[in-house]
């Protein structure tokens, strides 16, 4: 499948483009220049053919802007990792220092360009678009990104530069690894040091990552979705519209995913905001993999880590089934250990198990215990079985299922834990009339 790199200066409409050809609003679009600092990755199909669609951030030089030199980083790794590359400019402003300067980089590289200019919504605007020959680069198409006029031709001529490609790609639903917490506690270091590259921008500023980016990770006899998100804040310390909607993307890819790590900062401690995005995992029964990250900055003893660990573990009670792992990401300490805790949680978030095996393991131990009676009512449970739902819940059939009490809800949920590997993974109890 062929690459589709999306390059330009800031606020050219680059998002919105992008928006437009994967059919969704997967990054973010703003009025304010440089919205876009990390690689989007995008799917888009037309007439039949399928392609990725990379999309960049703003290329500019000599700003005061700390990310603009990261950000120019990952426009040269986007113009590597792509077959044809979009150069996208505007109308109204015209040909600029840094069109003529991203100009110049392309004409240099090897690879095919397609020049587009935008916002050109009405016919006295085509007039203006006529300069952009002098870029060197072909005829320029114009176009409208946000209604969408003329992007047909330009999908044309983009699927007749894509490579062609002979082998049928199997379609296969991936896991889907979220990394989430509070700001600048080291997800996007952490995505960098699982994937060995420099993939997202990393600054001691906290709110660099605006969205949530998914990268495919392949090593290592892994294979899944890592995202990693926005910091996630207590919604009266969102200030600007911009990091309302990191938040609001960052809660939706908790929402999509199967195992979140949540990473927690060593030297904060956990917080009462570390507690809230906990919940809002156990909410969306999703798997979770505890991350204590900067544990090289703490002064140790021998008892600090089985502190710190209890500690976590009473916060986050009663489901405090989880692993806890303390790494330093910068030292590269642990990383591994999350790695294969997150795919064994992702195991046991998938596991089915079998009716048969369900009942010889659950009714004996309900036969020791029976329920308490209620009102001088006696409850007999006959059965158990599992629910087809992503996430594991049970339904346990009884002739009076609304007189069993939460406490022996919690008795069924630990047993099940102790016959089968449920660590990590939130376990719903159903009690049905039979």
């Amino acid at each position: 499948m062929g690459v589709l790199a999306i390059v330009g200066r800031p606020n050219v409409g680059k998002s919105t483009l992008f928006n437009r050809l994967v059919g969704m609003r997967q990054a973010i679009v703003d009025e304010t220049a440089g919205v876009t600092r990390d690689r989007h990755y995008g799917k888009a199909e037309w007439c039949g053919k399928e392609f990725s669609v990379i999309d960049t951030g703003g290329y500019t030089s000599n700003s005061d802007d700390i990310f603009e030199e990261e950000i120019r980083k990952q426009v040269s790794l986007a113009i590597d990792e792509a077959d044809v590359i979009l150069f996208l400019c505007e109308v109204e402003t015209g040909i600029t220092d840094y069109d003529s300067e991203i100009a110049a980089i392309l004409r240099r590289c090897k690879k095919p360009v397609i020049l587009a200019v935008n916002k050109v919504d009405t016919g006295d605007k085509m007039y203006g678009a006529y300069e952009f020959n002098s870029l060197g680069l072909g005829e320029p198409f114009c176009i409208a990104a946000a209604s969408g006029g003329n992007t047909g031709d330009l999908l044309d001529k983009i699927c007749s530069l894509m490579p062609v490609d002979n082998a049928v790609e199997e379609e296969i639903e991936l896991p889907r690894i979220t990394i989430v917490g509070k700001p600048n506690v080291g997800k996007s270091s952490m995505t960098n040091a699982l994937l060995g590259e420099e993939r997202n921008i990393v600054t001691n500023i906290a709110g660099t990552t605006r969205d949530s980016i998914a990268t495919h990770y392949n090593k290592f006899g892994y294979n899944f979705m890592l995202i990693d998100t926005a910091g996630l804040r207590k919604k009266t310390k969102v200030k600007e519209d911009l990091e309302f909607y990191s938040v609001m993307r960052a809660v939706r890819s908790i929402e999509n995913s199967d195992v979140c790590i949540l990473m927690i900062d060593a030297q904060a401690g956990v917080e009462a905001q570390d507690m809230a995005i906990y919940n809002l995992i156990q909410r969306n029964k999703k798997g979770v993999v505890i991350v204590v990250n900067k544990w090289d900055t703490i002064e140790k003893d021998n008892n600090t880590m089985k502190a710190f660990k209890e500690d976590i573990l009473k916060r986050i009670a009663p489901f405090n089934d989880v692993p806890i792992i303390f790494t330093s990401v910068i030292n590269k300490q642990r990383i591994f250990d999350v790695l294969k805790a997150a795919m064994d949680v992702y195991d046991n978030y998938s596991r089915k198990i079998s009716t048969s095996k369900l009942n010889e393991a659950m009714l004996p131990e309900i036969e020791n215990y029976p329920p308490p009676a209620l009102k001088g009512k006696y409850i007999k449970i006959k059965y158990v079985t599992q629910l087809p739902s992503p996430s594991p819940s049970f339904a346990f059939f009884c002739n009076l299922p609304q007189y069993v009490r939460d406490p022996y809800k919690r008795f069924l949920e630990n047993r099940l834990r102790e016959h089968f590997n449920f660590h990590g993974v939130p376990v719903q109890i159903f009690l049905r009339q039979k």
